[in-house]
């Protein structure tokens, strides 16, 4: 399972970069025709299928160009024989945003599955620690 896990972050890193660059077919790659997102802005129930994936990242490319950063401050991969999951934490924001909130991450988490012996995602899912409440 050590080659999975090493080959799927290997996948995962290629997409970050991939959307850091705004990168569209890097950022598609790997991602099942079926795929599952829950994203932070809407729509609230999800992105469901490529086609409706794929409409989501103009916005945030464009927002991105902007000078903003996309990149991965921890992975952790578990991989079975023909399903994995992978969480990790990311810098992702304007540099004002982020020298005025250091700490604040993007939390994604992925779900993936063997097809015919290649590693898809499945399933993704992105979310921002809710701080109205902090003290």
């Amino acid at each position: 399972m050590g080659d999975d896990s090493e080959l799927i972050r290997s996948m995962i890193e290629r997409w970050a970069a991939a959307v850091h660059a705004g990168d569209m077919e890097g950022t598609l790659a790997d991602r099942a025709s079926d795929i599952v997102m829950f994203d932070v802005p809407p729509p609230h129930r999800g992105a469901r299928g490529i086609e409706e994936y794929t409409a989501t990242w103009p916005g945030f490319f464009e927002w991105q160009a902007s000078g903003a950063l996309f990149e991965i401050d921890s992975l952790e991969v578990t991989a079975g024989d023909d399903v994995a999951f992978a969480f990790a934490l990311l810098r992702c924001g304007t540099p004002e945003q982020l020298a005025a909130s250091p700490e604040t991450r993007l939390r994604l988490t992925l779900g993936l599955r063997k097809d015919d012996g290649r590693w898809l995602v499945a399933h993704e899912h992105h979310s921002f620690p809710d701080t109205s409440t902090a003290g």
